[in-house]
């Protein structure tokens, strides 16, 4: 009779003590040249990501020429006083790094991330990028052609028309934040290397200017590096500018970019409401989250799972501008999209979802499992260095204190089921809602109009 051989197994792994996890603090600094230095070391993040915020907000753009900003960060990488535009991108390649520039209503943020043996290449560069740019009249000739390729297919695109006409009905037309961010067809195309070097000269300097370095910093002498890199750009001091307030007309009115023959319906529900700054922020969060953050949200149980009639619907608050003194704001939304035929039956539980949400609230178990997935997951998100410096540059951004991130996360754990109610209903009053609609004029106004979610506009597609 033959023996049976038998198995060892490797003994299972057990679970470790749970430790304590906070969102680092960084320590703050100032060169001689007046830039603002944050640092946070972060060891074995041997990829070090460097975030530098420039004062050069798109409401300081000269009129008609809306998209310089967006023009002027993209041309950061072609070509310094030392290196040509193709020089630049194989030291660039050479250091293992990668740089990125954009523009938005805050300002103009450049992205490094180098490994940590080839930090002071990597900042040199940058520093170069921000000490003397080369803003070469075929460098800045050939970014303004390539924006203009990039126009009609942002228009082209369903998501993007609809951000762009809830921006243009939100907002007064004489204000920045109703016209497109990296402009129009026609301011682009008045965009030249004079406007490109002017809007630099006038607002791009150190004194306004903030740096946020993160990684592993062991055996790197940071202050010298600095010193010798972005220490060596200079530029004159400047007074704060006058920010006026955000206002926009949340009158509950629907407008349809008319998409003949669309088989689905964009949708994108918008309103501005609070900031960061406000206290009301952290119920805020949750409360969307609970709205719409994520698959187990009530919107997409709704109108996902129950009806079918969308892959899947979003409600979100993203800043726009943020301030101390309460003239910041949010746009606070709703997104997805459905099938043409029942654009009408979807718009209508939705409202029945956000009316429900006003009668009866929110339950225990909605505000404990979004509190787990915002808090709990924390650690994971910011695992890698370039999430921890893109949050420590928000803050920067929308001045607020370094330990803004770690008080949410407490904040959102000490948040009731009462308050994440009220304040989602507060953020998305039935009445009070624009909404867009990028679909099929002749196929949705009908159903939408009977509705009675407010006048109702169609307008041509580009």
């Amino acid at each position: 009779m033959t023996e049976l051989a038998t198995m060892e197994f490797h003994p299972q792994p057990q679970a470790g003590e749970a430790r304590p996890w906070a969102f680092p603090a960084p320590e703050r600094g100032t060169l001689g040249n007046g830039l603002t230095v944050l640092r946070c070391h972060r060891p074995g993040q041997q990829v070090v990501a460097v975030e530098v915020l420039l004062d050069a907000p798109l409401e300081a753009e000269p009129a008609g020429l809306d998209g310089v900003a967006t023009i002027m960060a993209r041309a950061f990488s072609e070509g310094t006083d030392k290196h040509s535009a193709e020089e630049f991108a194989a030291e660039l390649e050479r250091a293992g790094a990668t740089l990125d520039a954009h523009a938005d209503h805050p300002g103009v943020r450049l992205s490094l991330e180098v490994p940590a043996s080839r930090l002071a290449k990597g900042l040199g560069l940058i520093a170069d990028a921000l000490r003397a740019p080369a803003f070469a009249d075929s460098e800045v000739e050939r970014l303004v052609r390539n924006r203009l390729d990039e126009i009609p297919h942002e228009l082209a695109n369903p998501s993007r028309r609809a951000a762009k006409e809830l921006s243009k009905e939100l907002f007064p037309a004489e204000s920045r934040m109703s016209r497109p961010r990296q402009g129009t067809e026609e301011t682009v195309a008045a965009i030249d290397s004079t406007a490109v070097r002017g809007f630099y000269e006038k607002h791009v300097r150190p004194a306004t200017a903030t740096a946020v370095v993160v990684g592993d910093l062991t055996g790197i002498d940071l202050d010298a590096l600095l010193a010798d890199t972005l220490g060596s750009w200079t530029g004159s001091s400047a007074e704060p500018r006058p920010v006026p307030p955000v206002t926009a007309d949340d009158t509950g009115r629907v407008v349809i970019v008319d998409r003949p023959g669309a088989v689905q319906t964009q949708l994108l529900i918008g309103r501005i409401g609070p900031d960061r700054h406000d206290r009301v922020w952290p119920a805020q969060v949750l409360g969307t989250y609970c709205l719409g953050g994520t698959l187990t949200s009530r919107l997409d149980r709704v109108l996902r799972e129950e009806k079918g009639y969308t892959y899947g619907v979003r409600a979100f608050a993203q800043v726009l501008r943020s301030a101390p003194d309460g003239t910041g704001a949010a746009m606070l939304a709703i997104s997805g999209s459905v099938d043409t035929p029942n654009t009408g039956p979807a718009l209508q539980d939705l409202w029945t979802v956000l009316r429900t949400l006003a009668a009866g609230g929110l339950t225990d178990a909605e505000r404990d499992v979004a509190v787990q997935n915002l808090v709990g997951v924390a650690p994971l998100k910011y695992e890698t260095a370039a999430a921890v410096a893109s949050t420590l540059a928000d803050q920067v951004e929308q001045h607020l204190p370094d330990d803004y991130q770690a008080t949410l996360y407490r904040q959102l754990a000490a948040t009731g089921t009462v308050e994440a109610t009220a304040a989602a209903v507060s953020a998305f009053p039935v009445d009070r809602l624009v909404t867009v609609l990028v679909g099929d004029a002749a196929q949705i106004k009908g159903p939408v109009e009977a509705l009675g979610i407010g006048e109702v506009t169609v307008v041509a597609a580009e």
